[in-house]
């Protein structure tokens, strides 16, 4: 299996959601993303590495997910963006639904977070 097949990055993305769902996302995501790695929350938050493990360290967990539209584009043969629709909920609050892309690119052949980007959604769509 390629290491940036859809499979292997929506392996990772699940692993995220985990992580996220555990509190142990700052832990992931700081091994996960590039030195130069960038997030652009839905919230309007651009955030660099740093920035999100200091973001995620304490944050409050995500009690479900569902990942469903995925589809990989390739970008040459060291880099590929996966897209994908994210419904979430944390307890009872209303779920957070978003359009996300993930570019990752190979860092001694492993893939590597370098651009994550959501857009917030309707719930239906």
């Amino acid at each position: 299996m390629s290491n940036l097949s859809e499979q292997r990055l929506v392996t990772l993305e699940h692993y995220g959601w985990q992580a996220l769902c555990s509190r142990t996302g700052a832990d992931f995501y700081g091994r996960l993303m590039t030195d130069d790695g960038v997030m652009l929350l839905a919230g309007g938050l651009a955030l660099d590495r740093g920035g999100v493990v200091e973001s995620l360290d304490g944050a409050p967990p995500w009690s479900t997910y569902e990942l469903s539209n995925v589809k990989l584009l390739p970008l040459g043969t060291s880099a590929a963006a996966l897209t994908y629709r994210a419904t979430a909920r944390r307890g009872d609050d209303e779920p957070f639904t978003a359009l996300m892309t993930s570019v990752y690119r190979l860092v001694d052949d492993e893939p590597r977070l370098a651009l994550y980007q959501q857009t917030v959604a309707p719930l239906h769509s």
